[in-house]
């Protein structure tokens, strides 16, 4: 990894992002989080596109965007701010909060939940996820259970390993991951604090991933098991 390789051309391609001018005078990919804040207050109007289809029995807050053909089904909640793009879908049991940035064509999926939050254009979190201080790219999928951690269980702010071998100290009391464009991570794996996922790259299923992964890099989970044989007396009795 080179020290490119903490700037956002890294991880996203341009004519993905949810906003234009996202990442204008941002050298490291994280610190777009901290301008979420001021984007939204700049960007968001509040609304409902016509074409925007929302379920009777979903929630939406006042400083709430939503664009065309945005679809909105029961039981979702969007406190806001949040600010969901064209062709976007929020499935059942969403739960969006405190800043939400979703480009065109997400899917922010079943009972999951997004907070302080960027999602490039295309992104998939389809099932049980919880996505707090983060950027997905473009495509980037989180398979169902994925757990992005965004906070130290020591405390303090949230650090990253450097290239060249250095630990910079983001500032950020909260940060979870970057996934880069088309990044995958399988089922009901976590991604602690301060990980960064280059494009492409994949994360397999159940594993606990800390640090930064290459593109075009597959981070492994190897497992052992021992067989045992069942002994009568561990059987339950017949019904």
């Amino acid at each position: 990894m080179t020290e490119t390789q903490l700037t956002p051309g890294y991880y996203f391609d341009p004519a993905y992002w949810p906003l234009e001018g996202l990442y204008d005078g941002v050298e490291y990919v994280w610190q777009a989080l901290e301008r979420l804040p001021e984007l939204l207050d700049r960007h968001l109007v509040p609304g409902v596109h016509p074409s925007a289809r929302v379920s009777p029995g979903a929630f939406i807050g006042e400083r709430v965007s939503l664009g065309e053909g945005v679809v909105v089904e029961h039981g979702a909640s969007i406190p806001g701010p949040a600010l969901i793009g064209p062709g976007c879908v929020v499935r059942s049991g969403a739960y969006l909060r405190g800043g939400v940035l979703a480009g065109a064509g997400s899917i922010l999926g079943y009972c999951c939940e997004f907070k302080n939050c960027i999602l490039h254009k295309g992104a998939e979190v389809y099932h049980f996820a919880y996505v707090g201080d983060s950027i997905l790219g473009h495509r980037a999928h989180l398979g169902a259970g994925v757990k992005i951690s965004n906070v130290k269980l020591s405390g303090g702010t949230v650090a990253v390993s450097a290239p060249d071998g250095r630990v910079l100290d983001t500032g950020l009391p909260k940060f979870g991951a970057v996934l880069g464009d088309s990044a995958e991570v399988g089922c009901n794996a976590v991604l602690n604090p301060g990980s960064l996922l280059g494009p492409r790259s994949v994360v397999y299923p159940g594993a606990s991933w800390r640090g930064c992964l290459d593109a075009d890099t597959i981070a492994k989970v190897r497992q052992s098991f021992e067989l045992v044989k069942r002994r009568r007396r561990d059987l339950p009795p017949p019904v």
